[in-house]
């Protein structure tokens, strides 16, 4: 059967050409090549595997004429492939804005740029290719806008010359960022889950929280976290884990809806979770020019903090309305963890690797064979060819869906920087704010959440970053902070109503209303919502200083982060009355936006910790009168 399976890939173009893209990204990883052969030969292998995936499924047309439109869109994306492979010297020496643009150069960056389009649409719909009609109309007919929008607009010539034949627009930072690092980790995700890293992932956390109070909603916050360590994606993370944690729930006595949330938002903090942050944060690398490892080091501290304050309002939620934890006979049908705890070495060798200064893409290709290597330790969890198929189909099949997106925004970024949009939309955003922090703060964070609704994560930052990071700067922020701000809003808004990606993904997963299901998640994510404010006024929650005020900026974090999340779970020791949640919460927000260390900052804390301390106590007072009526009623 391993031997059927194996002829049968083979026969597949699709399994194919993705084994030679994941050679040719080896290739590239050991002997780099020019970027104007290595960026467009990777758009290439990608639009051909997205066009053999991701077939037309326009149902009203005739099947031939589906396969005769994607057999022409795949021989168009191979001749684009043929024309930078032919022209690649012209293309190398040629000098931008002096040297004559040829007609096959038009031809080429028009059937480059439209393929990219439908690409798009394929992968993720009709908002993004929406967004890019309205950049690419704004560079035509920018000269018809009024006030700070309007600029001269490009002609054709340039335009294309702009778009396709530099390393800037479609072969810039975006294409850059895909085939030079996430490539390589999406590669160690297919391979690791191919291993049964992520079923690892869902027994250990309902070892370690099913019997918990709130035990199924912990066990998918806890392996949402962990899977989201190495995937990176909100969607991939539910459907993933959901399947499980889901009905889990549900069983447990939650409403669909709140089981479906609590997947939700607990699958998107996984683009927040180091390893592997979500496409966006490699993107952010490439921005700032850092090496990936700094900005997975930087956030970390966020990370954890929202996710103790999601394992704090489930606890305490629970506590208030009794739901019932895992019984000891549900959390025992789990697998055996012992002799797979082996499995956790790829991610632990990926760390490693990671800290010792290793580059990021090596790093992951390092840990992807020991991905391959890891399950034969132990006869127990040996992989057949079927496991192997599985992750050489998958992986370069996950690199197409990521890489034709983010190279199609590549027309946003060059359109901004060249109409100069960036700029002015800065200088209108500091007009607007009348130069006050907490408003810019305020806007950018509204600005990330609009544009995040059905955007995937990493078109909502980079068109963030372009937009509202140079005001930011102008207004003292590091550079860093401004660039997490941004980043960390654009990851909430997959759960942001009406529009919120991860959210309906698990609404399909869990049968429930898509409307409640974001709602639900978005009051959660609302217990972490103010965490970026924190890291703005504090570079040590960035992991910027010394480890002192690394550390004591974390921990302010923390019990600044808790009170907000006692203020939402409604309990201490008690329910709490609604009067003490609002003050509660009030200085939760307040500890958690102000400088640590200011006299608002310390009073807040004071505030928040005492009431609740009090609350605390008097719950414990009760209990304790209770008990002894109860003993003196039994003594009488």
């Amino acid at each position: 059967m391993p031997a059927e399976n194996l002829k049968s890939a083979l026969r597949s173009p699709a399994f194919v050409i993705g084994c030679a893209f994941i050679a040719f990204q080896v290739w590239i990883l050991f002997d780099a090549q020019q970027p104007m052969l290595q960026r467009p030969a990777h758009v290439v292998f990608a639009l051909v595997l997205l066009f053999l995936y991701r077939p037309l499924s326009a149902d009203w047309m005739p099947r031939s004429l589906r396969i005769a439109i994607d057999s022409l869109l795949i021989a168009a994306s191979l001749a684009v492939g043929a024309y930078y492979l032919g022209e690649f010297d012209r293309l190398t020496t040629r000098m931008e804005n002096v040297s004559p643009i040829l007609t096959i150069d038009i031809w080429a960056g028009t059937a480059l740029v439209l393929l990219l389009l439908e690409g798009a649409r394929r992968a993720v719909g009709w908002i993004l290719v929406s967004v890019l009609l309205v950049f690419i109309a704004y560079a035509f007919f920018g000269n018809v806008l009024p006030g700070w929008l309007s600029f001269r607009g490009f002609d054709l010539e340039p335009a294309i010359e702009i778009s396709t034949m530099t390393t800037a627009g479609v072969l810039g930072i975006t294409t850059s960022t895909s085939a030079d690092f996430i490539f390589y980790f999406i590669m160690f995700g297919a391979f690791y889950g191919a291993i049964g890293g992520g079923q690892l992932f869902i027994d250990l956390a309902i070892r370690l929280a099913g019997r918990a109070v709130g035990g199924p909603a912990k066990t998918a916050i806890i392996s949402s976290s962990l899977m989201g360590s190495i995937s990176g994606s909100a969607v991939a993370n539910v459907v993933s884990t959901g399947v499980f944690t889901i009905p889990l729930m549900k069983r447990c006595g939650m409403k669909d809806h709140r089981a479906a949330g609590v997947e939700a938002i607990a699958s998107t903090g996984g683009q927040l979770m180091p390893p592997v942050m979500g496409v966006a944060a490699f993107i952010m690398a490439e921005m700032l020019n850092m090496p990936y490892g700094q900005i997975a080091l930087a956030g970390l501290i966020p990370a954890v903090a929202f996710y103790l304050a999601l394992l704090l309002v489930v606890d305490l939620s629970a506590r208030r309305g009794g739901q019932r934890a895992m019984t000891a006979e549900e959390v025992a049908r789990t697998a055996p963890l012992l002799p797979r705890l082996h499995l956790l070495l790829p991610p632990i060798v990926l760390v490693f690797a990671l800290v010792s200064g290793y580059s990021a893409a090596y790093s992951a290709v390092i840990a992807t064979l020991a991905s391959i290597v890891t399950p034969f330790l132990r006869r127990s969890t040996w992989i057949g060819l079927d496991g192997f198929i599985g992750g050489l189909r998958e992986a370069p099949k996950q690199a197409a869906e990521v890489a034709i997106p983010i190279a199609a925004i590549g027309l946003v970024i060059a359109v901004a920087v060249q109409s100069n949009l960036a700029l002015k939309f800065a200088g209108s955003l500091l007009t607007l704010s009348e130069g006050s922090i907490y408003a810019s703060l305020a806007l950018a964070m509204l600005g990330c959440i609009i544009m995040g609704m059905g955007l995937p994560t990493v078109a909502a930052y980079i068109i963030g970053a372009v937009l509202y990071v140079p005001a930011m700067q102008k207004l003292g922020l590091e550079p860093l902070a401004a660039h997490f701000f941004i980043f960390y809003y654009c990851v909430l808004s997959m759960v942001t109503p009406p529009v919120a990606l991860a959210s309906f993904a698990a609404a399909g997963v869990g049968n429930s209303s898509a409307m409640k299901t974001s709602m639900s998640a978005f009051g959660m994510s609302l217990v972490a919502f103010f965490i970026p404010f924190g890291f703005v006024f504090d570079p040590g929650i960035l992991w910027q200083g010394t480890a002192a005020e690394i550390g004591s900026s974390a921990l302010g974090l923390m019990v600044a982060t808790a009170l907000w999340a006692i203020a939402f779970g409604g309990w201490c020791g008690k329910p709490l009355a609604m009067p003490l949640r609002v003050v509660i919460g009030l200085a939760g927000l307040a500890a958690v936006i102000e400088p640590m260390g200011s006299t608002v900052w310390f009073t807040a804390l004071a505030t928040g910790w005492g009431i609740a301390l009090a609350a605390f106590l008097a719950s414990r007072a009760d209990l304790g009168n209770f008990e002894s009526r109860v003993f003196v009623q039994a003594a009488e």
